[in-house]
């Protein structure tokens, strides 16, 4: 499932909007990288979305 977990950023949902003013439903995806951590019990391999990437929030295993 499409879920940070760090932050626990997940799916939204909106409105495609046309020229028309025609709406259909649409869903906004967090963009999640899958990457190596370092954590208390050892590396474990987490879906982190950029955000926390960028801002430092987790420590990537070398």
């Amino acid at each position: 499932m499409a879920v940070c977990s760090v932050c626990g950023k997940k799916r939204v949902t909106g409105n495609n909007v046309s020229h028309a003013n025609n709406k259909t439903r649409r869903v906004f995806q967090p963009n999640l990288q899958r990457i190596r951590l370092t954590t208390d019990q050892g590396t474990k391999r987490m879906s982190v979305c950029t955000r926390c990437l960028r801002s430092g929030k987790v420590k990537k295993a070398v």
